[in-house]
């Protein structure tokens, strides 16, 4: 099976976590992360969920999975132990039209869940189709061993370059690789933010404001 690779604007809008478990709870709290509107519907939760309740994060519906309880959500996530279940949220998820992720079943998937590497803004996924996520964590590890949170402040610095970048055209490109033969990242990684700002007038001409938190 190809998968099309795309990353999903899910900012307020209702996404459902089937399950209470530990699994569970990892796939609400990347939802949360994404700015939905996570709904959990589990009989029990475990203390992590039970927080994140007690918090107002998430909404709550103490019952067993019925079909009924997923209408008018954007995306399913079936988290449960119990296969029967899993294939009920499938059914009825793709009855509805509503995109489905069983966890740990390609098969009844409409979308599957890379192994992420978040540095801010900058998201890299790996994605193995479902066959190895022992490969997916490997490379994932290797990625976050390389890629460290200068990347992240890097990235924030090319974005508020982003409109100067875009109004003169070519420019980007010269810009970005002006600033890494500059050394940019190493300096980063030093926490020296006033070589990072005067590289960055050097080449742009731009005073740009830095965070490096």
């Amino acid at each position: 099976m190809k998968y099309y690779p795309v990353f999903l604007d899910i900012r307020g809008k209702i996404c459902v976590v089937v399950g209470g478990g530990e699994v569970a709870a990892r796939k609400a709290e990347r939802l949360l992360d994404c700015g939905a509107k996570v709904l959990v519907i589990s009989p029990k939760l475990t203390p992590e969920l039970a927080e994140l309740k007690d918090k107002k994060l998430i909404s709550h519906i103490a019952a067993e999975y019925s079909g009924d309880l997923i209408d008018g959500a954007a995306l399913i996530i079936g988290a449960t132990d119990d296969e029967k279940t899993n294939a009920r949220i499938s059914n009825d998820a793709r009855s509805k039209g509503i995109p489905v992720n069983i966890v740990d079943d390609p098969q009844k998937c409409d979308f599957i869940l890379p192994a992420l590497v978040q540095r801010g803004d900058l998201a890299m996924a790996i994605g193995t189709a479902g066959k190895s996520p022992a490969l997916a964590r490997h490379l994932r590890e290797e990625l976050e061993a390389k890629y460290g949170e200068e990347y992240k402040i890097l990235l924030d610095i090319l974005g508020k370059l982003r409109v100067k970048m875009v109004k003169n055209e070519g420019i980007g490109k010269d810009w970005f690789e002006s600033l890494l033969a500059e050394g940019i990242l190493d300096s980063i990684k030093e926490n020296n933010k006033e070589k990072v700002s005067k590289t960055i007038q050097k080449i742009t001409g731009e005073e740009v404001e830095i965070d490096f938190n």
